[in-house]
Parts: structure tokens; sequence; C-alpha cells
């Protein structure tokens, strides 16, 4: 075997044919890569013709990216058995050599020690004070590649692959372990401080316009159909409006302090953005309350149930669809939720009836069907604004990243997934190109879809994602939540 003289034409042939795009996969990467084979087989007692095989196979491993970086593996092959009979190796050495460079593709899968020692050389930066030069290589390769798409995402893959990466031999987790532990620590600490990704200012814009006008449409059913007709709705508005006619305090003052401590609890259960914009939400509430003047439209009783709960349950959507709530029985919900076996409607239609008992007890029968008959309309109308904020949402989402996107959405938002293997592409005009693809599907809040949609569109904004109502829901870890 004549390895100086086929080392010698293999690194020129790197060096001088390489494309311009290839900045990991270089000759300086399969230097390394031997002197690494060298390094480990000195620990693990492998000499002679082994070690020339070990570095032979190191040698040629990445050629193929001199015709392609898809299936580069194969590629290496094929020129391996091209040149190396030229240099004095035997069939048997070729079957070898080839069988140690295939075992180099992710996932690694070596079959023999001598398999195993390549895999780790060929990964062994990860373990060094080299691993940001060579990790930064390697993301401008794969993003002229269109492996990856922005350093949110190559990240995340860092992150995963670091985190699930295992070496074969006892000298590379002698080594390297403790530093590739390190560097993934490092890893992880700069995902937690990535700042979250922030919406446009028109984006800003539409949402306090949303907010603006829930709260005054909330606000004219109050003044001028509810509260001039001592009726009531259910949730914390009912509760409000219930302690407002018995003990004629300011509505807006106990809207404020019936919804803070779910306000609270909120932040805990659902997040910091949602518990400000409903603390926001709540306030202007309050105010608008102080500026429309108490006037009642009409007298009849029907339609002040009809309208009065259209109207509030159309302003209540409104704030909920830029992911807030002026009405804090949602998140009272979801909390006991984890304390009881009931579901969000039980829990809920629990806590009204105690309202419209109350309401009845105190303000007589037909007030309270009236009353019951307004938070229907209300609950209605919320409904066709948001399409429900108690049912679950499920949602589906093909893309390119879908790695990416399950990591984040397993440890980021705390989800559980299931993910079908299917295929992507068959577009018109290119029907036959596609390639397999996993597709993710999992099941949210409403008041989680925005917050899952960003997190997608920042790693893919050509992902293609589509949600359906789930009227019911149990099992799995649907419930749960990160905290």
């Amino acid at each position: 075997m004549q390895f100086q003289q086929l080392y010698l034409f293999i690194i020129n042939k790197l060096d001088k044919e390489l494309p311009s795009h290839i900045t990991y996969h270089t000759a300086e990467h399969t230097k390394s890569v031997i002197q690494a084979v060298e390094e480990l087989a000195a620990g693990e007692n492998i000499y002679g013709e082994e070690l020339v095989l070990l570095k032979t196979a190191a040698l040629f491993h990445d050629t193929g990216f001199l015709q392609g970086h898809r299936e580069h593996e194969e590629l290496s092959c094929v020129i391996a058995r091209e040149h190396l009979p030229d240099f004095d190796y035997a069939p048997e050495q070729v079957e070898q050599i080839c069988g140690m460079i295939m075992a180099t593709r992710l996932p690694q899968q070596p079959t023999d020690r001598l398999a195993g020692l390549l895999c780790d050389a060929d990964l062994y930066y990860l373990g060094t004070d080299a691993y940001t030069v060579n990790a930064e290589n390697l993301y401008l390769e794969l993003k002229k590649e269109g492996v990856v798409s922005n350093k949110a995402s190559w990240l995340l893959k860092q992150i995963e692959f670091l985190a699930s990466h295992r070496y074969f031999t006892a000298s590379a987790r002698q080594k390297l372990d403790a530093q590739k532990q390190v560097i993934l620590n490092t890893l992880q600490s700069k995902l937690q401080e990535k700042k979250v990704h922030k919406e446009s200012p028109l984006q800003y814009l539409q949402d306090l316009f949303q907010a603006i006008l829930g709260v005054t449409i909330a606000g004219i059913a109050l003044k001028l159909f509810l509260v001039p007709n001592h009726f009531f709705d259910g949730g914390i508005t009912g509760i409000s409006l219930l302690t407002h006619e018995i003990y004629h305090y300011n509505l807006g003052l106990l809207l404020l302090l019936f919804n803070l401590p779910l306000i609270i609890l909120g932040y805990y259960i659902v997040g910091k953005k949602f518990a400000l914009r409903t603390l926001c939400c709540v306030l202007l509430l309050g105010i608008s309350l102080l500026i429309i003047p108490n006037y009642p439209v009409t007298a009849d009783k029907l339609l002040i149930s009809i309208f009065g709960g259209a109207f509030l349950g159309i302003g209540i959507g409104f704030i909920m669809r830029i992911g807030a709530a002026v009405d804090g029985i949602e998140v009272l919900a979801l909390y006991a939720l984890k304390k009881t076996s009931f579901t969000i409607t039980e829990i809920i239609l629990a806590i009204n009836i105690l309202i419209f008992a109350i309401a009845a007890f105190n303000f007589g029968i037909e007030t309270a069907l009236y009353s019951i008959l307004t938070y229907f309309t209300a609950t209605r109308c919320i409904d066709y604004v948001v399409e429900g904020l108690q049912a679950y949402t499920g949602v589906t989402i093909v893309s390119r990243e879908s790695e990416v996107i399950k990591y984040q959405m397993v440890n980021k938002l705390g989800r559980g997934i299931t993910v079908y293997k299917g295929e992507r592409g068959f577009l018109p005009g290119k029907y036959d190109i596609s390639d397999d693809c996993d597709i993710i599907f999992t099941i949210i809040t409403r008041l989680e879809f925005r917050k899952l949609k960003n997190l997608v569109y920042e790693i893919d904004p050509k992902a293609f994602i589509f949600s359906n109502e789930i009227k019911e829901a149990s099992g799995g870890i649907i419930k749960k939540r990160k905290h």
C-alpha cells in the first residue's frame, strides 16, 4: 500500500478541485481527521496494516464532495474504488475502507472497532477548542447548500446533535466527552438567552387597534345594555356585575380587582405576554366604562339579552384574538383542571351556575334566565370571532426544518407531538419532485397558537401550517405546560 503517494495525490486533488462554497469539508478537515485517527489509534493499540487502512479511509471519506454534497459517502466510495488499486490496495482492502467510509454517514452506525474509530475521528472536533471555528465553517457550507436557513435553526441543530451524539471508542470518550459537555452547556445557555421573536411594529399597531376596538364594544354592551337594565353575564364579568348591583361599587374597579389574581395566575400558566396584555385590556375597559355614558338603548328584555350578549362577546372576542382576555375565568378553569378530573367546560359551567343562582336569588328568576341567554349569546359570538378558546386546537406543520421545529416545540413550548412520516412536494408542474418529510401534529390552546406560529416561522418562513378546532381531548400531555 503506497499511502504517502496516495496522500499527496488526494490532498492535492481536494485543494484544487473542491467547490468554493465547501468551507468545512476541505483538505484541512481531511488532514485533521487523519491526525485524530493517529491519536485515537495509539490509545486503542491499533498499528500496522489496520492503521494504514484507517488513515486511507480518513483520506477518502469526504472526497465525495468533489462531485456533490448529497450522498457524498457513496461518491467517496466510488472515487476510492477508482484510485486505490493504482496504489497497491487489494480488492478486500478497498471494500474494508469503503465500509468504514459508509459508517461515517449520519447517524453513524459503525459495525466494527475500526469503523467506530474513524467515526470518532471524523467528529473529533466536537470535544475540542476548535469546535466554534469548525461549527461556523460547517454552518456557512450547509447554508449554501440550503440545508439550514438561519443561525437560529443552526443553533438548535447543534444542540440536538451534541445532546444525542456518543463517541464509540474509550479513548475518544476519555479525551473529549468533558469538553463536549461544556460546549453543549454553552450552546444551551445561548438558546435560553436568545431573544424571543419580535413582532413587527405593524403587528403591534393591529393588536392595539383590536384591543381598543374590543374594549370599546364590550364597554358599549355593559353601559348601554346590561348595567342600566340590571342584566348579568357569566364568568368574572358576571361576578363583577353582581357585586356592582348589590354593593354599587365602581364596575371598572371591580373588573380589575377580580381579574388581578387570575392575571397573576395566568402569568405562570399561560405566559408573561398573556398576563401583560390582559392587564392592559382590563385597564382599557375600565377607562371605557368611565367614558361611555350609562344610557339604556332599549327596555326590551329580549333585545337586551341578545344584543347585549352579542356586543359583549364580539368585544371579548377581539381581545382574545390578540392573545389576551378581560374575563379570567378560563385561566381559573385551566388551573382547576390541573387539580381535578373535570374538563374546562364542566368547571366553567359550574362557576356560572353559581353566579346565575345568586342572581336568581337576589333579582328574580326572570332576570337570571335572561342573563343566561345573554351569556349564551356572548359565548356564541366569542366562538364566531376567535373560533373558541375553551376548545383545543389541533395544529399540523409541514416543513423542511422539521427536526429543529420538533426540538423547539418539545423543549421550549413543552408540548407533546406526534410525527407522521410523509412526502412533501408534488407541486403543479413539478409533480415528479418530492422528498420524505416529518409531518408534525400537536394540540394546543387558542392562546398558544400565535406563539407556536411565530416560533415555526422564525425557523422556517415557508412552513405550511393549518389548524382545526378540537372539541374534546384527553390523555397524553396536552394539559401540561412547561414552567
